[in-house]
């Protein structure tokens, strides 16, 4: 088996894909107990991964809605199209 790449060199849309395939793995409930915890080790680190490239996208966010004066301009996010389906 390949050993898997550091989580920060992966795109968030690729660890988001291998976290969803560890928790189906996990979900089978046909692991020994050392692959799940080797798994849900690997999972923490990819979701921890994943939540500070949204972060990072946020403070880009952010950045780009700062007025002249230096202010943010917020408003909620509101899905549109199929976005709104899915939820």
């Amino acid at each position: 088996m390949p050993t898997p790449k550091a989580p920060e060199s992966l795109t968030y849309e690729a660890a988001l894909a291998e976290l969803e395939q560890i928790v189906q793995q996990m979900e089978d409930g046909q692991l020994p107990l050392e692959a799940a915890l080797d798994l849900f080790e690997r999972g923490m680190m990819l979701a921890r991964h994943c939540r500070d490239r949204l972060l990072a996208a946020e403070q880009r966010i952010e950045i780009i809605l700062k007025s002249a004066d230096g202010s943010v301009i917020t408003a909620p996010f509101a899905p549109t199209g199929d976005d709104a389906d899915n939820e």
